[in-house]
């Protein structure tokens, strides 16, 4: 099987997609965050446009994310020790808890760019406010990343979990 091949075959695992659009939501509001702050700072419509942008982007970007992670819960379980699957019960309580922040910024972040042209008496606290939003998802971003990073990288482990949770219900097709 030529490599190609192989990594064809790997974009039919969940597992595989979802640990390579994990980093998307948090590094893309890292450059969003970056370029929306110094485009408000600098008063710059064009710039912040282009933050708003890789605001959106990233944030939405957490919906296949947690997607994938959803559908490869089941696998990642059964091939974890018991310290990793309280660290992946973790995970997906967080993300299931929480990614509706990245969805919020995402519409946050439409509403600033729509607002530059119907609104502009608007926009520009439409887009402070889709910064700070964006600022607040990064950090829970940050917090799910860690407890996921948890359960395939021992070596980063202190301990278990902080806050032991329920086994995660996931929905059978």
């Amino acid at each position: 099987m030529s490599e190609l091949q192989q990594v064809l075959q790997h974009l039919k695992q969940p597992e595989y997609v979802h640990v390579l659009l994990n980093p998307m939501p948090v590094y893309g509001l890292v450059c969003g965050v970056l370029a929306l702050l110094l485009a408000v700072l600098f008063k710059n419509k064009q710039a912040q446009i282009v933050g708003l942008v890789v605001v959106v982007f990233a944030s939405a970007s957490a919906w296949p994310v947690a997607e994938y992670g959803e559908r490869s819960y089941d696998r990642v379980y059964s091939m974890s020790n018991p310290e990793a699957q309280q660290w992946l019960d973790v995970h997906a309580h967080r993300a299931g808890q929480f990614v509706y922040a990245f969805y919020v910024t995402a519409v946050l972040g439409v509403v600033a760019l729509l607002s530059q042209w119907k609104l502009p008496k608007l926009a520009a606290k439409l887009t402070v406010v889709t910064l700070l939003a964006a600022i607040v998802s990064l950090g829970i971003g940050g917090w799910i990343g860690h407890a996921g990073g948890q359960v395939r990288h021992s070596e980063f482990r202190d301990g278990p979990p902080p806050v032991p949770v329920k086994p995660h219900e996931h929905e059978k097709d």
